[in-house]
């Protein structure tokens, strides 16, 4: 498995690193057929509220997954996003199991 992080105009965290690739290893351990994930964390400043942007593109067989989810801290918005690919996993994995 290989993860990529790309932080746009938020300083690096090692913390949020290791917070991201736990998470996403449970992905990984669960569906076999996953090589890749991108990574990206985005600081929206026009934002009052919320503005910790988290997006999160999976590359596997067929086209790639995407999520992305806006919320007040950066941990919130990866478990969010990953909730979304796992739903978006669970309907490719049928498909999978079809043919």
């Amino acid at each position: 498995m290989t993860v990529n992080f790309q932080y746009v105009d938020v300083d690096k965290s090692d913390s949020l690193n290791t917070f991201t690739e736990e998470k996403l290893d449970k992905l990984f351990n669960r569906y076999e057929f996953l090589i890749s994930a991108t990574v990206r964390f985005k600081h929206d400043t026009n934002s009052h509220t919320k503005g910790k942007i988290c997006d999160i593109e999976l590359s596997l067989p067929g086209p790639r997954i995407f999520a992305t989810s806006d919320e007040a801290q950066y941990e919130v918005a990866v478990r969010e996003t990953i909730n979304d690919l796992e739903r978006q996993l669970k309907k490719r994995k049928e498909v999978y199991k079809t043919h």
